[in-house]
């Protein structure tokens, strides 16, 4: 192998990711080379933890994105459109009135 397997990672994509991810995705998100991902995984060195499943290394994301620092993940990877309605957050607990409190 030589090489990085692609460009790193952005947060977009980051956020997209599946619950574990292969060897070569964790090694564009901290932008090393595979086999570099590799040779610190030898050395037990890899930034993050790394599982073992049959013949092939998986990352949990949540470990992934915790090492890179991000901590809470966006409501929304995407900015919206202009035009789309806004959704209410989760903690908005507020009556909704169509008053205007005097």
């Amino acid at each position: 192998m030589s090489g990085r397997s692609g460009p790193p990672l952005g947060f977009a994509e980051a956020f997209d990711l599946p619950l574990s991810v292969d060897l070569r995705t964790a090694a564009r998100a901290f932008g090393i080379c595979p086999a570099t991902a590799y040779k610190l995984i030898r050395l037990g060195a890899f930034p993050c933890p790394v599982l073992r499943v049959g013949g092939r290394y998986r990352i949990p994301t949540a470990y992934l994105l915790r090492t890179l620092g991000i901590e809470e993940r966006p409501v929304y990877a995407v900015p919206l459109e202009d035009d789309a309605p806004p959704v209410a957050r989760l903690d908005d607990t507020r009556p909704h009135t169509s008053e205007v409190p005097a």
